[in-house]
């Protein structure tokens, strides 16, 4: 397998690509048969080519073919295996493929699973998906060639290496989850403009990709959470979240995507809200590829991104013509899109989902509108403005409260309406049991949004609980079955309901987690081997500093004695500095990085970061967080994703 194959593969790919959509608006004029069967054909072979070419640039990645300028800029002979495969999507134009290739891969699956289905809406969905391909192909042929080959006088010997931040498992994990959930939603987007075209507007094509959409949904969750663990357990700054461009860019399709999957429920039951999926969906397709973007356009600084390159305006004429194909279209199809039936009720279902939507429309223009607003500020009058955390924060804390609060009203109201009594049966154990809470969270002296938090969480488990002890309470009675079997039988007949129920539970686990960052405490010190440090009531003893050099780098490592305010022993910390390329003659080359450690409870982490190292090695510089409750969020991340596979589970026949 050579660089010139990889190339050739893509070359074939875009050939394809072009046939392919030719061949099937020409199946749409004529109605021949046998063109559509060339189109399905041709959009394999698409497939088939890219993952040709991906192949091959993962072996010369493995292999060190420092011929290949991709390969010598992301690895090096000293690069562990696991890092050089991880480096495919490391860089701009490997990153590009990689997209395409798990795009190519969500092709082929939906190709062949609807040789037989949907015959009315599969020429559209294959050419939607061929002229999604072909964008990417082009980018990859013309412009960020993965396979170029490298450009020097001289043989190189060896690579640049991956950046240290990156040689971390998290991140050999963590962009392909989330390029599935970003990439998963071009099926969705393929089959609602397919169905815009054919004018089939009914709950045909929401069917067809419920499931889809919830996979995309689970994968783009796990990754944004992979991506919050990998943030809080290798840079060193003691967050998970701190409203970066490229984590807003993943945050923003989230937003929109969980407000479509709310929202196509009511129109599979109800044949309500029609506009609101085909917008919804467009939207979440869209920002998509706007966080692509953003990721590698170069207009934004941000640790997660690519170098600047000529990429952002083609980037961004895709996300206009996407925008205005989509919306044109749906324009243009107003009169079938008209929903024939009426929201009746302020206290039904329907508009609890309704309500849902629009909190998460808002926040995602919120969060886009401040990543964006710098942008924009610098185009018009060249001033550079920074929007942070704190307007982030100001602005999404309310609206994330509003949807807290969704989450435990929305299960307990009934379709088309619920009557005062009910109400009043529903809510009157969760009202007091949230305000009891917020009673005794105001003599402990909490804030005023902790207050609201704790006691909106409270609220919302008492009352998913509540609709799990219905449940099994009519079955035990009706079946005379163990409150166990009850429980399972319950949630088997209906998984997507109780599936959603636990998704929600994860949800407020990790909003406990998230209102623990209040109580956050810090400090950064200078220490002797022998001395003593306190924080928050826990004592730091640096018993002794030493130094190791290992294959790909050179370290300083400290061993912190952590005891309580009593001197009793809790565990020892030992944080390093390292240097990266240390054997590298030129100084610039050389990458010092500080490998943290924690040690985690339910209660708290213990956060160590060793930041810097005395000229004479005698001081090490330490700077220690007390980070309250962080594991409720990784642990209400296992719960969304528990949930998840739950309403995804196939049923018996």
């Amino acid at each position: 397998m050579t660089p010139v194959a990889g190339g050739v593969a893509l070359n074939l790919a875009l050939g394809c690509s072009v046939l392919s959509i030719i061949t099937l608006i020409a199946y749409n004029r004529t109605l021949d048969h046998r063109l559509f069967l060339a189109g399905q054909r041709l959009g394999l072979a698409i497939s088939f080519f890219v993952f040709i070419s991906t192949f091959i640039l993962g072996y010369q990645l493995f292999v060190s073919n420092f011929d290949i300028d991709y390969v010598a800029r992301y690895t090096s002979y000293e690069t562990p295996n696991i890092f050089k495969i991880s480096a495919l999507w490391a860089g701009q134009s490997g990153s590009l493929l990689f997209w395409l290739f798990i795009l190519s891969i969500f092709n082929t699956v939906t190709i062949i699973q609807n040789q037989d289905r949907h015959l009315n809406l599969m020429p559209w969905v294959i050419i939607t998906m061929s002229v999604i391909q072909l964008f990417f192909l082009i980018l990859t042929n013309f412009i960020t060639n993965p396979f170029e080959p490298t450009q020097a006088d001289f043989v190189v010997q060896n690579g640049n290496g991956l950046n240290p931040l990156l040689q971390n498992i998290t991140m050999a994990i963590h962009p392909p989850t989330l390029y599935l959930g970003y990439v998963g939603f071009s099926v969705p987007f393929a089959f609602a403009f397919s169905a815009l075209v054919n004018k089939d507007i009914g709950a045909l094509w929401i069917r067809s990709i419920r499931r889809w959409t919830l996979v995309s949904w689970l994968f783009l969750s796990i990754g944004i959470i992979l991506g919050g663990w990998w943030a809080y357990q290798e840079l060193g700054w003691g967050g998970y979240w701190a409203w970066d461009p490229v984590e807003n860019a993943s945050f923003m399709p989230w937003l929109t995507a969980t407000a479509f999957l709310h929202s196509i429920i009511v129109q599979e039951k109800k044949d309500m809200l029609r506009v609101w999926n085909m917008v919804l969906i467009i939207l979440t397709f869209s920002l998509c590829i706007f966080g692509t973007f953003l990721t590698r356009s170069g207009v934004m600084s941000s640790v997660h991104s690519f170098t600047e390159s000529s990429l952002g305006p083609v980037f961004l004429s895709f996300v206009f013509i996407i925008l205005a194909s989509s919306f044109g279209l749906m324009f243009s199809r107003m009169t079938v899109l008209k929903s024939p039936r009426k929201i009746e009720s302020v206290s039904s279902r329907e508009s609890g989902f309704l309500f849902n939507n629009l909190i998460f429309v808002v926040m995602c223009f919120g969060v886009f509108w401040g990543t964006l607003f710098p942008v924009i500020t610098e185009w018009f009058n060249g001033d550079k403005i920074s929007v942070g955390p704190p307007f982030f924060n100001q602005i999404n804390t309310p609206i994330g409260l509003a949807l807290l609060a969704l989450t435990g009203i929305g299960p307990m109201l009934a379709w088309k309406g619920t009557s005062n009594n009910k109400l009043i049966q529903n809510f009157a154990l969760p009202i007091a049991f949230g305000l009891l809470g917020a009673i005794i969270f105001v003599f402990l002296g909490f804030t005023t949004y902790t207050i609201i938090s704790f006691s909106l969480c409270i609220f919302v488990v008492i009352a998913i609980s509540s609709e799990f002890i219905k449940g099994v309470k009519v079955r035990k009675s009706k079946f005379n079955e163990t409150i166990f079997l009850s429980l399972y039988k319950m949630i088997e007949k209906n998984r997507s309901r109780y599936g959603g129920y636990i998704v929600h539970l994860g949800i407020v686990l990790m909003f406990v987690g998230f209102t623990g960052h209040a109580f956050d405490k810090e400090k950064e010190f200078g220490i002797q081997v022998g001395q003593i440090e306190s924080v928050a009531n826990y004592n730091f003893q640096l018993t002794r500093m030493y130094e190791e050099e290992r294959p790909n780098h050179y370290a300083w490592i400290t061993d912190l004695r952590v005891s309580d305010a009593a001197g009793n022993f809790i565990t020892s910390l030992r944080p390093e500095k390292r240097v990266y390329f240390h054997k590298n003659p030129d100084i610039n080359k050389r990458q010092p990085h500080s490998e943290l450690d924690i040690y985690s409870t339910m209660n708290k982490d213990i956060y160590s970061i060793f930041s810097s190292v005395s000229s004479d090695n005698s001081i090490a510089f330490i700077k220690i967080m007390i980070n309250p409750l962080v594991k409720w969020v990784w642990i209400g991340g296992y719960i969304l994703a528990f949930g998840t596979l739950i309403a995804l589970w196939p049923r018996k026949d």
